[in-house]
């Protein structure tokens, strides 16, 4: 620092508030620190920088894999707008084992990031008293089941995209329903499911409801596969939890000759990129993910701000349909 300094004719000060990001520079000083630092090849002393203002600029997020494009997605968005302030990410994934999640609870936190972002609930509801105690921002996003009132949750009201999977296929006069969900996770979903079609009068049996254990297309298709073969009534559409399962949905039921949507029509969840180049493109509901990101990174900055946690409140964003080639009328 001090010989960009010597070389920009200014002081140690000045090149820090440069580096900082700090707009008490003007932009003629500012552009002789950079050309002194581009020529010196300067790099900032991360580590020095913490010790200096008790501060990593890094914020951890947990999330349950990335190999789900929904997670993907998410992760590249939180991201781009902690870069935008300077900010590092420290990604760790729990691949669903809680033991894991733990570990990267407990190991983030010693660590010593200045927030806490946590993704998905379904192995990482059990540990939620620890959140609380660890003293910084904490925020959790992309909870699906009970979130808690003990801590700043933004999410998606993922019961209403299941309604309104559930109410699309009703209205285009759909009463034989299957679904095959990644469950007990997206249990809520298929709730949503069911209370669209019950409006209507028409009450879903358990026989209908088929598990993929995992958000796949090869868990959708194994699924669809043992929907199609055992029940006696072939159902006119499916209500798939994820895009990712609806995928193999579509591929089971091209594999039993029939055709996407004039024999069975085929609804999703998530609006992966994928969706839309599907054969037919997948008719979904689309849920905010950025929009998710972006509120939940802007709680975590406010409190590193104000150097204390987030008060606990919850924020749901609302799913829209997207209607694409997928569904259609059942055949007369």
């Amino acid at each position: 620092m001090a010989d960009v300094a010597k070389r920009a004719g200014v002081t140690k000060q000045t090149v820090s508030n440069v580096v900082r990001g700090r707009t008490v520079v003007s932009p003629e000083t500012r552009a002789k620190v950079e050309a002194a630092i581009t020529a010196l090849g300067y790099t900032p002393n991360l580590v020095a920088r913490g010790l200096a203002t008790g501060t990593t600029m890094t914020i951890g997020f947990i999330v349950p894999t990335i190999a789900n494009p929904f997670y993907s997605e998410v992760v590249e968005e939180v991201e781009t707008l902690l870069e935008e302030q300077g900010y590092h990410l420290l990604l760790a994934t729990t691949r669903g084992d809680g033991a894991r999640a733990l570990r990267h609870l407990t190991t983030l936190s010693s660590r010593s990031v200045d927030a806490l972002l946590v993704a998905g609930d379904f192995d990482l509801n059990q540990h939620l008293p620890l959140l609380g105690d660890y003293g910084l921002p904490v925020a959790l996003c992309a909870w699906e089941i009970d979130p808690p009132a003990t801590l700043p949750v933004v999410t998606i009201d993922y019961e209403k995209a299941g309604y309104l999977a559930g109410r699309h296929l009703r209205e285009l006069g759909h009463r034989s329903l299957t679904v095959v969900a990644d469950l007990p996770a997206h249990r809520i979903r298929v709730s949503g499911a069911h209370r669209a079609f019950a409006e209507d009068g028409i009450t879903l049996s358990q026989d209908s409801v088929f598990t993929a254990p995992a958000a796949t297309p090869e868990s959708g298709y194994e699924a669809t596969m043992q929907a199609l073969n055992s029940t006696a009534e072939r159902p006119t559409a499916v209500f798939a939890s994820t895009d990712a399962i609806a995928l193999g949905v579509m591929d089971a039921v091209r594999s039993h000759g029939l055709r996407v949507p004039e024999d069975v029509s085929v609804v999703g969840i998530d609006d992966i990129p994928q969706a839309s180049h599907a054969h037919p493109p997948l008719t979904t509901v689309a849920l905010p993910k950025r929009q998710m990101a972006q509120d939940a990174t802007a709680l975590l900055l406010r409190g590193i701000a104000e150097n204390q946690p987030v008060a606990p409140s919850l924020s749901l964003l609302a799913p829209e349909v997207l209607v694409r080639a997928s569904s259609a009328p059942p055949a007369a």
